[in-house]
């Protein structure tokens, strides 16, 4: 319930409580506003270069404005991001001095399907006509406004098209390095080696601490710089039904049952009212009397609350079951009798053909071919319904095929007419063939279910009046006592549960378990938000949320809590090595395998490129590596690797064979770096001057 409801009875003196505290809000409002404040009229800059607030805002609100759902917090970090990559990128092509002309734009312009493909763009030929394309826009001056913004969009994308094409021509592979790469994969590697697992110490016997982890984070400020955050612990006081409420709501809904008498004051008399078990109209007395319309759909068993689905689904047409609960309300209900088949399960194989409604075909095919195909592998279904599966596997052009085909279970409309008609008009384990946009489908029907269909009356259990006062009256309480106390302490003295702190950025949503929270997040941000500050945050659906920041963190460097799975594993490992590289100093691996309760193993025929150890060890390409820089019968010092610390002495190194051509090696190296462009935008960012004001303005 809204705060204003809680309070519209308290004291003359609450009033003039609140007054004040809306005067206080008001001037400090005052003080935060352009007139009374220093503060940034700039969202940021990007190496020196300001956004202006004004811009940044209205193509924020474009973004809302969108129809994808999106809140103002998450339309202004989209826009943020944007706006760094467009103005990074933009100054590496005036570096480069990149231009592109009408043709480029035009051709990104109809890459676009809603301009490529338009009809109103196309000739007879069914071909995109330029002509055409500008008339339009000629003879439609509002629309031309629309298209110079698009083009600015197209002038960008062709510009990083050729970026992206000078990028990938520098990126050179040359022969060495082919013929490094069938050195890695021919040569081979025998050797003898003694592994001590880090696994043999327990984690319980290694600490790690706060500072070392802070220690270990400054070594590498760049690889864990983060923005300023807040550690935030909180108790959340649930405005929820009580007992009571419980109890009330289901009286209430026990007592439509059966018929009532209730006085009428136009006849003098009284009249007796049917109750649900013998109302003549059970949709007209849900709609009456349920929090929840009537629904006519049948219901499959189990789509029914796993609980009662036995009781509900065998229900006599006309017998009524209940009051029991679902979810959050008390419901009874009422049989108006079961239909066959309301869902069904099929699986099915799809073959395409180029022009269907399908973006990735197995191969490419006419429309004549895929039926001439679709009707083969008809035939081997048919011969051995068994086989379908495998067959959804190696011929189908669905994404379902993974599943051998399986299309769990639908409803009727849920599928495309001839596909849905083929289903529900026949029984199951029937085999055919069907034609829909799609291509050619080979279908099986599995399984169908019977629904049932109910009249429920639903009545929500959520708090009374009463009950949400009480709960006002507790987090006032919490919120007042902790302010002025040790947060835990006085959750202690109230029964109270203070949840794990949540570590939040300036302009995260996201609170933890409770979801988007933003309103706690931007007052843990507040200038006047300390450490150790206090606040009763009313939250819809859910009750009152009590916060109190923990820890302010502008380091720079990631939450402490947020980086320890990571860096505390490999601070263990680190210490555990030391630990087992002091028994690891005998002469012998035979003496250091005793020493360290473990074996001297043999590994044989070891590449560099498959540095795999036998025994399960998986990958250990430091160890592998030192045995084939070692001399035979030469053994090595003790090596931290993936899973242990070992020791090796190599026997043997295998030299592969000249090979003359190393063109298939280099082709290998040279796929590995097909990406490297994607990493330009990262790297540009980590060298630019970013300067982000985001969180001194309202989003």
């Amino acid at each position: 319930m809204a705060v204003l409801s809680k309070i519209r009875q308290r004291s003359a003196l609450m009033i003039a409580v609140i007054a004040l505290a809306l005067f206080a809000f008001i001037i400090g409002d005052l003080f935060k506003s352009g007139s009374f404040s220093s503060t940034s009229k700039d969202v940021g800059s990007i190496n020196g270069k300001d956004i202006s607030f004004e811009d940044f805002r209205i193509k924020v609100s474009n973004v809302e404005k969108s129809g994808q759902g999106i809140t103002a917090t998450a339309a202004a970090n989209r826009v943020w991001e944007q706006e760094v990559s467009v103005a990074l990128l933009t100054s590496e092509f005036d570096k480069l001095g990149l231009r592109v002309g009408e043709k480029h734009i035009i051709e990104i312009l109809k890459a676009d399907q809603n301009i490529g493909q338009n009809p109103m763009f196309l000739n007879a030929a069914g071909m995109f006509d330029l002509a055409k394309f500008k008339e339009y826009f000629k003879a439609n001056p509002a629309q031309a406004e629309f298209l110079k913004e698009r083009e600015k969009d197209a002038e960008l994308n062709a510009k990083y098209q050729i970026y992206s094409t000078l990028v990938r021509a520098a990126s050179y592979t040359t022969k060495a390095e082919g013929k490094l790469k069938y050195e890695m994969e021919a040569n081979k590697a025998n050797f003898s080696y003694v592994g001590a697992m880090y696994s043999s110490i327990k984690d319980s016997d290694v600490k790690v601490t706060d500072a070392e982890i802070l220690d270990y984070m400054k070594k590498d400020e760049k690889r864990y710089k983060a923005e300023e955050s807040r550690s935030i612990e909180y108790v959340l006081v649930e405005d929820k039904a009580s007992k009571e409420d419980i109890a009330e709501v289901k009286a209430k809904i026990s007592s439509l049952l059966s018929g009532s008498v209730v006085y009428n004051q136009a006849t003098g008399k009284n009249d007796t009212l049917a109750g649900f078990r013998t109302t003549a109209n059970p949709i007209e007395f849900v709609n009456a009397n349920s929090d929840i319309p009537y629904d006519s759909t049948y219901v499959a068993k189990k789509d029914l609350p796993a609980v009662d689905a036995d009781q509900l689904f065998n229900l006599a047409p006309g017998q009524v079951y209940g009051p029991y609960v679902f979810g959050n309300y008390y419901c009874i209900s009422r049989s108006l009798g079961k239909k066959l088949g309301v869902n069904a399960k099929a699986s099915h194989i799809l073959i395409s053909y180029e022009g269907a409604q399908v973006p990735n075909q197995r191969e490419k095919r006419t429309k004549e071919e895929a039926k001439a195909k679709a009707e083969e592998v008809l035939a081997q279904v048919m011969a051995n319904p068994d086989s379908f599966m495998m067959l959804a596997f190696q011929y189908s052009d669905d994404s379902s095929a993974q599943q051998g085909g399986d299309l769990g279970y639908f409803g009727p409309g849920q599928m495309v007419k001839n596909f849905n008609d083929f289903v529900f008009n026949n029984g199951i384990g029937k085999i055919g063939m069907v034609e829909t946009p799609f291509g050619f489908h080979i279908i099986k029907i599995t399984d169908k279910q019977d629904g049932i269909r109910l009249a429920t009356v639903a009545q929500k259990l959520e708090a009374s009046e009463a009950t949400s006062d009480k709960v006002f009256t507790q987090a006032t309480k919490f919120e007042m006592e902790a302010a002025d106390n040790d947060f835990k302490k006085v959750a202690k003295e109230m029964k109270l549960t203070v949840a794990p702190a949540v570590t939040v950025g300036a302009l995260d949503e996201n609170f933890g378990p409770l979801g988007n929270q933003r309103a706690i997040v931007r007052w843990a941000f507040d200038d006047d938000t300390k450490i150790g500050s206090v606040k009763r945050f009313e939250v819809a659906n859910l009750g009152h949320v009590i916060a109190t920041v923990k820890n302010i963190d502008d380091s720079g460097l990631a939450p402490i809590e947020q980086v320890r799975p990571f860096i505390e594993s490999k601070l263990k490992k680190a210490k555990k090595a030391e630990m087992l590289k002091a028994k690891m100093t005998a002469s012998s691996l035979e003496a250091i395998a005793k020493a360290t309760g473990s074996k001297v193993e043999q590994a044989t025929n070891i590449t560099l490129d498959n540095p795999v150890l036998n025994g399960g060890v998986g990958q250990e390409p430091r160890v592998v590596g030192n045995a084939f820089a070692l001399a035979a019968n030469k053994m090595s010092a003790p090596i931290e690797g993936n899973t242990g610390v070992y020791v090796v002495k190599t026997i043997s190194i295998v030299k592969a064979p000249a090979v003359k051509d190393v063109a298939p090696y280099v082709a290998k190296v040279k796929a590995q770096s097909a990406a490297d462009v994607n990493r330009v935008l990262p790297a540009l960012k980590d060298i630019a001057d970013i300067k982000d004001n985001r969180k001194q303005f309202n989003f």
